[in-house]
């Protein structure tokens, strides 16, 4: 691997780690403003019910961030076979175009050498 795509590699790593670190720092901050709706709640359950809030709100945005990662896997494939195939297509009409105008050079040629005496 070169060293581009490493620190590539890296920073790509660091910004998903950077993110998930401001998805938990809202899921907690959104329990919290969860639990304070229930005034009833002693501390122990109030930070019980904080944790399970936050915990399920992560695996929700984990769902979520896998399902958005696999469609783009899924994108980037099919885009790439589209690039592809329009690629061998436009190769085919250049070389038809190219072969067409070769046979119309010669034509030409012929059809001159022929009208001269």
């Amino acid at each position: 691997m070169s060293e581009h795509e490493t620190a590539a590699r890296g920073i790509n790593q660091l910004e998903g780690y950077l993110l998930l670190q401001a998805e938990n720092t809202n899921a907690v901050r959104e329990a919290e403003e969860f639990a304070r709706l229930m005034p009833w709640l002693t501390g122990a359950r109030r930070e019980e019910v904080v944790a399970l809030y936050a915990e399920r709100r992560m695996a929700v945005s984990r769902t979520a961030i896998r399902a958005v990662a696999d469609r783009c896997r899924e994108l980037r494939q099919e885009y790439t076979e589209r690039y592809e195939e329009l690629r061998r297509r436009l190769l085919c009409a250049t070389a038809a175009t190219v072969l067409g105008m070769l046979v119309l050079c010669v034509l030409v040629e012929v059809w001159i050498r022929s009208a001269l005496p």
